[in-house]
């Protein structure tokens, strides 16, 4: 059922965004870590897998749980929805700059007063930056309530292991006895992220080495950004694609495909790529340390051991290595009203998508699909209804100017 969640500036999680794992926090190291209670070695915690991004329950100064996005993307615990935190004076709390791709930079403030507790791991003092207000608009993409991002002092703290065909994640203590299944990749972690080494096929240049930053809070497969310090050479096939939003406007791009996508031994064939414009990335972010990014709709594919400290993934495929990438063949993007926190509004249609050409429209209301209310489906179902298969026919019961009327949309297969 769609669920209720709060007001905030629309970042496209279904459209290949750079939703939260591309943030660079100005916030100056620390040696935090979280710590399991009475010589505990490790623990299985369940997760909500919502549009490919990993959801943990947490508890924040001993209430909760609050429903967290787990990023290896983001350096310290970000929490964008302050109304966790009891009697929060912003006038005493130093203030940061976030930026990120296409977001101006913006005010956040830092805590050192925050104590979190994951399962029967706790963490004092995590140094954490909360944004007065949600930029991200997590919680309307995804149907649930989302009051944060977690990232480096988790990942830094345990060996992490991400069962996605399971949907929970096992932390084991760093002196835990550990039997690391699959292939083992090499992994650098810089400025709290993980870097990885692939290689992707590329037209009229053949196989290139590239490094990617490993991306569990980004909900696509791969975004390819930079290549000998320009642009990504573009598939000949291509979709131009607004891969974001923000409070400074589109993410201009392309999606498409790309022949082949190999990380250590493991090859993917036709994987959807992202492609956004060179020169707004170029001037939000520094692509220096990367190629681009490995996001979750890829690493899924895998169960995954992550061991920050020793510098290593192991991968292993699991019951979803075999299903194809497929992007929306819909061409729109949907997400829950910033006032109500229940209508179903468009926000974005692609230039001549089904969308549009079914005559759907940027802020109609859908109130019914296939004959259903909207309440009989989460956002996830949406997302996978979207991309199930070309020719589908889907009808959607649409209110706008006090009207109601039925349109019809036959999914493409665009790229």
């Amino acid at each position: 059922m769609l669920t209720k969640c709060s007001p905030v500036v629309i970042i496209c999680l279904r459209k290949l965004i750079f939703c939260a794992g591309l943030f660079l926090i100005c916030f100056a190291g620390f040696a935090q870590e979280f710590y399991f209670k009475r010589n505990q070695k490790k623990q299985s915690i369940t997760f909500k897998c919502i549009k490919n991004l990993v959801v943990i329950p947490l508890y924040v100064n001993g209430k909760g749980p609050y429903d967290f996005v787990l990023d290896t993307g983001v350096g310290p615990l970000i929490i964008t929805d302050p109304s966790v935190i009891d009697s929060l004076n912003f006038s005493q709390m130093r203030k940061i700059k976030v930026s990120g791709l296409g977001i101006e930079t913006v005010e956040a403030y830092v805590s050192q007063e925050i104590n979190v507790s994951v399962g029967n791991a706790s963490i004092e003092h995590i140094p954490t930056a909360i944004l007065k207000d949600d930029l991200f608009n997590l919680s309307g993409h995804l149907g649930l309530k989302i009051y944060g991002l977690l990232g480096f002092n988790f990942f830094n703290s345990f060996v992490v292991e991400i069962r996605y065909n399971e949907n929970r994640i096992i932390i084991y203590d760093k002196d835990a006895k550990i039997k690391y299944r699959g292939e083992k990749i090499p992994i650098q972690v810089e400025n709290q992220k993980p870097y990885v080494m692939a290689s992707v096929e590329i037209p009229d240049s053949g196989t290139v080495k590239a490094r990617f930053l490993i991306d569990t809070g980004a909900s696509h497969a791969l975004s390819l950004e930079t290549l000998g310090g320009t642009e990504f050479p573009l598939p000949e096939k291509r979709i131009s694609a607004n891969l974001g939003m923000s409070i400074s406007g589109q993410i201009k791009g392309y999606v498409g495909r790309v022949s082949k996508f190999t990380l250590g031994n493991y090859a993917f064939n036709s994987v959807i790529a992202g492609f956004p414009d060179f020169k707004t990335i170029s001037d939000k972010i520094d692509l220096s340390k990367r190629n681009g990014n490995l996001g979750a709709d890829l690493l899924r594919k895998f169960n995954l051991q992550i061991n920050y400290d020793d510098g290593f993934i192991c991968v292993k495929p699991n019951s979803l290595s075999k299903a194809p990438f497929e992007h929306d063949m819909v061409g729109m993007v949907i997400y829950l009203d910033q006032n109500e926190y229940k209508r179903l509004l468009i926000g974005e249609i692609d230039e001549k998508s089904p969308a549009e050409k079914a005559g759907l429209c940027t802020d109609d209301e859908i109130i019914g699909i296939n004959f259903k209310g909207v309440d009989s489906y989460t956002l996830n179902d949406l997302t996978e209804m979207f991309k199930s298969k070309a020719d589908r026919s889907i009808i959607f019961e649409i209110y706008r100017d006090k009207q109601v009327f039925f349109k019809v949309v036959h999914l493409e297969k665009r790229i």
